[in-house]
């Protein structure tokens, strides 16, 4: 009988150990993949972001391209007494002025680490609104 409890109490000791060594592997295998996940997660948000950063910064040199021919224009415009060029001029201001914050945004987007989603979509408004912007400079340039 001494005998028999001593084989039972071994291999319920055994199978307590193996399982607790089983449940440690199981454990830090999970808590690795999680840790390979996050990485990964990383990794690619920072590739999506860097592509997103030279996106900003095609845009930022167009609008100060755009900017320059605003000014270049600008000098004959106020000296003329077209008083309907003037106001299709403004508008236009308006419209530079309202691209300017559209790549405000995009920048505020990227500075703050918000999804790829979100700055995607930014920089497609600053992209449409830039597109307006060269249209009016284009509606005053016909007008000249």
């Amino acid at each position: 009988m001494k005998k028999s409890r001593l084989n039972l109490f071994k291999l319920t000791s055994m199978s307590i150990s193996v399982l607790g060594i089983l449940f440690i592997i199981i454990a830090i295998l999970v808590i690795a993949g999680i840790g390979i996940w996050e990485v990964t997660q990383s990794v690619s948000t920072d590739v999506g972001s860097g592509a997103s950063y030279d996106q900003y910064n095609t845009l930022t040199t167009e609008y100060d391209a755009l900017e320059n021919q605003y000014q270049d224009i600008g000098n004959s415009v106020f000296t003329s007494k077209n008083s309907n060029l003037k106001s299709a001029y403004s508008n236009a201001q308006l419209q530079l002025e309202n691209t300017n914050t559209s790549l405000s945004n995009v920048d505020s987007a990227l500075s703050t680490g918000q999804s790829q989603s979100e700055v995607t979509a930014r920089i497609n408004a600053a992209q449409a609104q830039l597109l307006i912007a060269q249209k009016s400079l284009n509606n005053v340039t016909s007008m000249m």
